[in-house]
């Protein structure tokens, strides 16, 4: 069974998420912001990491250039989550500049999620 690990500073999105992947056969573990992420990266090493970019303290940008730069977690996909304001062709251009698989507008189908897990881990 693939983990994914979930990175949102809300409670309800995590939960959300948590229960999609969970019914389509995914082990979803959660964490509540950047800090919390590279830790639970460094021991659990999931096949996937959900990031969200908007969070308070470190965000999603920056949580994904530390995972890269850390030999444990480097190789590890990104899957960034976006607010549908923000630019699609910076956020493409930044998620190739520090090295995320790609990323996905929130909210989005389970359908359209899915689908680009599967893309990025199969």
């Amino acid at each position: 069974m693939k983990k994914i690990l979930i990175v949102d500073d809300e409670p309800e999105i995590r939960e959300l998420l948590k229960k999609k992947l969970g019914r389509h056969g995914y082990a979803a573990i959660a964490a509540a912001d950047g800090q919390e992420a590279l830790a639970i990266c460094r021991e659990q090493l999931p096949d996937l990491i959900l990031l969200d970019i908007a969070m308070p303290q470190m965000d999603g940008y920056e949580t994904c250039e530390k995972l890269k730069q850390d030999k444990i977690t480097a190789g590890i996909p990104v899957l960034l989550l976006t607010a549908k304001d923000l630019n699609p062709a910076s956020v493409v251009a930044r998620c190739a500049e520090i090295g995320a698989a790609d990323y996905i507008s929130k909210p989005s189908s389970t359908e359209d999620l899915l689908k680009k897990i599967k893309e990025i881990i199969g």
